[in-house]
C-alpha cells in the first residue's frame, strides 16, 4: 500500500470512497449516516492543495482504496474524515494512513492526533482504541473540539453517542 498526497484528478474517486465507506452503516440502522454526502468536490481540493489529504492507493495501479483528511484543532492534528473502500477493509489501509498523519503531525510539532467519532459502532471508537486513541472527558476536549461537536449535533449526529478522541504523539526529534 501506497501513502501518498491525493491528486487533483482523483477526488471524485475519494467521493465515491466515502460513499462505499457508508453503506455499512445501514446494517446498523444509521441510513441518514449511509446517505450523508461527501465532502464536495472544491472542499477535496481545498485540503489537497493545502497538503493535508492523503491517500491509501493499491501499488499495482495506483488507485486510491483509502483517504484521509486533516486540520489542525486545538494544536493537535485533527482528522476530519478517513475513510476506506469496503473491499479494502481490514488491511491496514485505515491505519495507515493515519501513521502517515502522525508523521507528518510530529514534523509541525503537534503532541495528539484527534477525532470524533461514533462511541459504539465497532469501526469507530472500538477500532480507534486499539490503535491507540483515548475516549476524552468532556472537560478534556480544547475549545476548537468541542466546537466541532456542536456542528456535529446540529447535522444530527447525535442521535448515536458520539465521543472526542485523542492519541498522544511522541515529541519531534531534537525538539
Amino acid at each position: 500500500m501506497l501513502i501518498r498526497p491525493a491528486r487533483r484528478a482523483e477526488l471524485p474517486l475519494l467521493q465515491d470512497i466515502e460513499r462505499a465507506a457508508g453503506e455499512p452503516f445501514r446494517e446498523l440502522g444509521m441510513d441518514s449516516v449511509a446517505d450523508d454526502e461527501p465532502p464536495p468536490l472544491d472542499v477535496l481540493e481545498d485540503y489537497a492543495r493545502a497538503g493535508r489529504c492523503w491517500v491509501a492507493a493499491d501499488e499495482a495501479d495506483d488507485r486510491p482504496v483509502g483517504y484521509l483528511l486533516a486540520d489542525l484543532v486545538d494544536g493537535a492534528a485533527h482528522i476530519e474524515q478517513v475513510s476506506v473502500a469496503p473491499a479494502a477493509a481490514r488491511r491496514g489501509v485505515g491505519r495507515a494512513l493515519i501513521d502517515r498523519l502522525a508523521d507528518w503531525a510530529v514534523a509541525r510539532g503537534a503532541d495528539a492526533l484527534t477525532l470524533t467519532t461514533f462511541a459504539r459502532v465497532p469501526w469507530n471508537a472500538p477500532y480507534y482504541e486499539r490503535i491507540g486513541f483515548r475516549t476524552l472527558a468532556a472537560d478534556e476536549a480544547g475549545e476548537e473540539l468541542r466546537g466541532i461537536r456542536a456542528q456535529e449535533a446540529e447535522h444530527g449526529l447525535d442521535r448515536w453517542p458520539r465521543v472526542c478522541m485523542r492519541r498522544e504523539l511522541p515529541s519531534r526529534p531534537g525538539a
